[in-house]
């Protein structure tokens, strides 16, 4: 593929931004576009001085306006390049996943150099979200490559399932819709739904309608982490969505585990992982609204919980909303607080990259004196390795988890 299909010059601090890492150009960084090509298309990147930066995928409609692929001048943009992509994502993945390759992401957008393409792996099922118009363009190759590819590693890929319903592809000049991927070898009318294995649990995916593409892979380790506190305590999930936290405590041997959700959906999912796994005699499950079922429940005199694990969804996806979720995540962990014990224990997490871990750090901070309550913190995590963080780009370290006892 021929490279120069337009020729971008931008401002400095563009220029700065690219030399650090972060791999997009935004529209109010562009000086001038000479040659303007079509749409998804690859672009080179300059800076003001005529230095080159790079090379990425165009969106004269989109106001990120160049998502760069390369920053080496030998490459050429062809099918070669984006199989040696999928490669080495693939290599990582087996390297730091181990057994865990079997149930993990694949491709995790910019950390791997496919600006917004994800790739979750469940089994012989791909669950795909593309949220840039450049990597919606080359589908077919793409698809085909990484079929290609797993398939020399012995996996059979039965189904690629596409769940493009996010409101970003908006941006993008995208129509949004989910549906099966059409192509000899593969189902063209998928169940929706299969199993996995996760630390010892086997867990039923529904790849169609379930939250994201099914399932949240990014905390495999860190229910693993909590689990570890589980036994003999008293657990109260909260919004445990199909029961991955919930499951962990009550495999690990907690004395009683309820699981609470607002979704009657994701509720019975989480009953049938149970009783697949035989934990059903263990737990209990609670259709209910967290922050008022939090309140109901008072304070921790009499609590019928030592543990409480908060995973809630993201209260914020954009900066502008930062401070009125960092209200709510101060609420939530403030009740949580209150209503455990003293040398009870807390999990507690954000999958907002907005709220950044030196908010959520002040938050939780906040959220102890208003309880009146100290935190002896147990660990820090982040999101698993198999959704790596690229240093540069801060949109990839969204995830922060924290094990606390109340004190």
């Amino acid at each position: 593929m021929e490279r120069p299909f337009v020729k971008l010059t931008i401002t400095e601090k563009g220029a700065r931004s690219l030399r650090a890492g972060h791999p997009w150009v935004f529209a109010g960084e562009v000086l001038t576009e000479e040659t303007p090509g079509p749409d998804g298309e690859i672009v080179d990147v300059y800076s003001s001085k005529g230095r080159w930066l790079g090379a990425g995928f165009y969106n004269s409609r989109s106001l990120i306006r160049v998502r760069l692929l390369t920053r080496n001048t030998n490459d050429r943009m062809d099918e070669a390049f984006f199989t040696r992509r999928v490669r080495y994502a693939l290599a990582y993945r087996r390297q730091v996943m181990g057994e865990d390759f079997a149930a993990c992401r694949l491709i995790f957008g910019e950390a791997d150099g496919f600006p917004g393409w994800t790739v979750d792996r469940f089994g012989d099922v791909l669950v795909s979200e593309v949220l840039s118009l450049g990597i919606d363009r080359r589908r077919d190759m793409l698809y085909g490559i990484l079929r290609r590819e797993l398939e020399s590693l012995g996996v059979s890929v039965r189904v690629i399932y596409e769940r493009n319903e996010s409101v970003l592809r908006d941006k993008e000049g995208l129509e949004r819709g989910k549906g099966p991927y059409i192509a000899p070898g593969l189902e063209p009318e998928p169940a929706g739904r299969t199993e996995i294995r996760e630390n010892g649990l086997i867990l039923e995916v529904d790849y169609i309608n379930g939250q994201t593409t099914g399932y949240f892979l990014d905390q495999k380790y860190n229910r693993a982490a909590a689990a570890r506190l589980a036994p003999g305590r008293r657990v109260l999930d909260c919004f445990t969505h199909t029961g991955g936290f919930a499951l962990a405590c009550a495999a690990a041997g907690a004395e009683r585990v309820t699981a609470v959700d607002v979704s009657a959906d994701a509720l019975a999912q989480a009953r049938r992982n149970a009783e697949r796994n035989g934990l059903d005699g263990r737990m209990e499950f609670l259709r209910a609204d967290v922050f008022d079922l939090l309140t109901e429940m008072g304070n921790g005199k009499n609590s019928p919980y030592d543990y409480i694990i908060l995973d809630p969804p993201a209260f914020t996806k954009s900066g502008a909303t930062v401070d009125a979720a960092r209200r709510g995540y101060r609420e939530i962990n403030r009740r949580a607080m209150q209503l455990l014990p003293r040398g009870g224990y807390l999990a507690t997490c954000s999958c907002s990259h907005f709220l950044t871990d030196a908010l959520f750090r002040a938050m939780l901070s906040d959220a102890a004196a208003d309880a009146d309550v100290s935190l002896r913190q147990i660990q820090a995590r982040q999101q698993g390795p198999d959704h790596p963080i690229l240093w540069g780009v801060p949109e990839t370290d969204y995830l922060k988890f924290y094990l606390f006892q109340v004190v």
